[in-house]
This record gives structure tokens, C-alpha cells and sequence, in this order.
């Protein structure tokens, strides 16, 4: 019998649900792990022409939109030095928050079968979702170090600092939402009507479509600036445009204002509220799954 489950379920054998060891026991079962990412992404491209090639046209595809109507039609890539370049790097972060958030939310209800009968911890779902987007996110950062390098990147230690600190920030909260969003999927259904909400406000409450010397000279100084920087993606994407963008610029070019005061340092801070955030999910969705049975 038992021989029979394990031939059917090849991520392990068919035993009913027991407790789980939240993220440290998803790690430590790291080759689960890659299984469901390996089958993701196998589901994601069946029958796919052009299959990894939507990692990059999607992106390119969106770009050329956001270039075409807020760059030309609006006539903003005026005001802004290397436009295409600033949106393209703030597109990264945000496409990946977003991505995450819509895939993480149904990672659970999407593999209910292997939920109520596998013996494995709950988050593997979550995080799996997170490693595909993360994977996804590889060929945008090949087209945007290929375009700076064409450009004359020439980055210093802060930019290769805060590049690295950007990409942290948006692991640690993508996980973070992942993993919260997935348990209340399961109990409360129209949970996806709220994450389509969040990920409308999160392509506008980034500087993506307009630089930061906008948000700065509209709220610069009052509290509602501090409510901006407070969003976690604003903070990373603002990072990432430090580490490429920045340093691509021509050096006669005063970039003064272009970045808000102090920016490493709030990385760092958002860096450790991130982490914390996870724990958060991690204690949200501890104390759901244990009704996951049940409800799928």
C-alpha cells in the first residue's frame, strides 16, 4: 500500500496532514521545494510556443506601453534623463511584488489535493510560488544590466549595495504577503478581489511612472512623505533605480533631488521591518492551516 502512494505522489508519500515545521522545515526539505517549483513552472509553459521567452516579452510588451503613453504621449520622458531606463527598473520590483501577490494568494487553493494529503509543511506552497516569480525575474535583470552596460553603467559600492538591498526588501515582503494571503485565501474567497485592489495601488504608489522629484515636490517635508517611503515597494524600487539608473546617467547631470535623503539607511530599516513582517505571516498562517483540511 504504501509502495502504491509513493509511486502515485511523486513529491513523497500520501500520509494525512501533521504538523507542520513552518519555513525552517521548507528549507530543510529543499528538494520538495524544487520539485513544485520544476512543476510550476512545467504547468505554467505547457503547449507554450514560445515558453521561457514570455519572461521576457511579457515585460517588454508592458514596458513599451508604460513608454509609448507616460513617456511620449505625456511627453514625461522630457523631464526625465534616460526614461526608458527609470521605468524599466522601478518595472522590475513592481511586476515582481504584484506577480507574487496574485500567484502566492492561490498557491494553497491550487494544490488543495496535495494539501490534504501530504505530509509536508503548508508554506512549501507560498514559497514555491515566490521562487518561481524570483526565476522570472532572472532574464529582466540580464535585459537591464545588457541596456546599462550599452549605456555606460558605471556603478560605485552604494549602487551595488543598494541594488543588493532592493532585491532583499522585495524577497523578504513578497514572502511575507505570500504567505499571509494564501491562509486567508482559503477561509475568505474574495480575498483575490482585495489583492487586485492592492496591486493596482502598488504600480501607483511606486515611482515607477513618474521620477521621485515629483512625489518630493508635491509632498516633500510633510508626514504624508514618510507614509510614501513607508511602503516597502517604493522603498526597494527606489533602490533599484539607485544601482542602475543613477549610475548610467551622464556625470554632467545634477542628480540632486533625484533620490530622497538618507535612502541606504532606510533600506536597511525597511530590510529588518520586512523580516519581521514574515514572522508575522508565518504566525498568521500557522494558525490557519490548521483548518486547511477542512475548508478545501
Amino acid at each position: 500500500m504504501t509502495a502504491a502512494l509513493r509511486e502515485e505522489h511523486p513529491l513523497g508519500p500520501m500520509r494525512p496532514p501533521g504538523d507542520t515545521t513552518g519555513l525552517f522545515g521548507v528549507f530543510r526539505r529543499r528538494y520538495l521545494l524544487r520539485l513544485l517549483v520544476r512543476k510550476e513552472l512545467r504547468v505554467r509553459y505547457q503547449a507554450s510556443l514560445l515558453g521561457l521567452g514570455w519572461s521576457y516579452m511579457k515585460p517588454l510588451i508592458r514596458f513599451s506601453m508604460y513608454f509609448f503613453v507616460i513617456g511620449i504621449l505625456l511627453g514625461l520622458r522630457e523631464n526625465v534623463p534616460l526614461f526608458a531606463l527609470h521605468i524599466f527598473t522601478a518595472m522590475i520590483m513592481v511586476s515582481f511584488f504584484t506577480e507574487t501577490l496574485n500567484a502566492g494568494t492561490k498557491s494553497v487553493v491550487k494544490n488543495k489535493s496535495l494539501v490534504r494529503k501530504m505530509n509536508v509543511p503548508r508554506e512549501m506552497f507560498p514559497v514555491a510560488s515566490t521562487a518561481v516569480t524570483a526565476y522570472h525575474m532572472g532574464p529582466q535583470y540580464v535585459i537591464l544590466v545588457g541596456a546599462c552596460l550599452l549605456l555606460g553603467w558605471s556603478p560605485d559600492p552604494t549602487a551595488l549595495l543598494a541594488g543588493l538591498l532592493g532585491i532583499a526588501i522585495m524577497l523578504s515582503i513578497s514572502l511575507a504577503v505570500a504567505l499571509a494571503f494564501s491562509a486567508l485565501n482559503v477561509s475568505f474567497r474574495d480575498i483575490g478581489n482585495f489583492v487586485e485592489t492592492i496591486g493596482m495601488m502598488v504600480m501607483w504608489s511606486a515611482p515607477q511612472l513618474y521620477p521621485w522629484e515629483f512625489v518630493d515636490d508635491q509632498i516633500g517635508g510633510t508626514w504624508l512623505e514618510q507614509v510614501y517611503l513607508a511602503n516597502p515597494v517604493a522603498v526597494a524600487t527606489l533602490l533599484n533605480q539607485r544601482a542602475f539608473w543613477i549610475p548610467t546617467l551622464d556625470s554632467d547631470i545634477d542628480t540632486t533631488g533625484f533620490m530622497p535623503d538618507g535612502l541606504m539607511l532606510r533600506g536597511v530599516i525597511m530590510l529588518g521591518c520586512c523580516i519581521a513582517l514574515v514572522a508575522v505571516a508565518q504566525w498568521i498562517f500557522s494558525r490557519l492551516e490548521t483548518s486547511f483540511a477542512e475548508k478545501l
